[in-house]
């Protein structure tokens, strides 16, 4: 059984992958669109800036020490630390 809220990050960033960079992109050429899917993860990871980023890119975020990066609990563990 499948619940995606145990990766709600994974999710949200496969569905701006799909939404902003691949939206109405039909390849039937295997090696085409994992070069398109390899671009769109290096616009999003170099050029996109994130509000949960402050505004900063990914590769930014992690190249600077000063802004602290906001992390995300999972559904799981939210409920066992609300129990305790």
């Amino acid at each position: 059984k499948y619940d995606p809220y145990q990766n709600a990050v994974a999710e949200r960033v496969n569905g701006i992958l799909k939404q902003e960079f691949l939206e109405g992109i039909s390849i039937k050429d295997l090696q085409l669109m994992r070069l398109l899917v390899a671009e769109s993860i290096d616009i999003y990871n170099t050029e996109r800036p994130h509000y949960s980023n402050y505004y900063e890119t990914p590769q930014q975020m992690h190249n600077q020490s000063k802004i602290k990066m906001r992390t995300y609990k999972s559904k799981i563990a939210s409920q066992k630390c609300d129990a305790i």
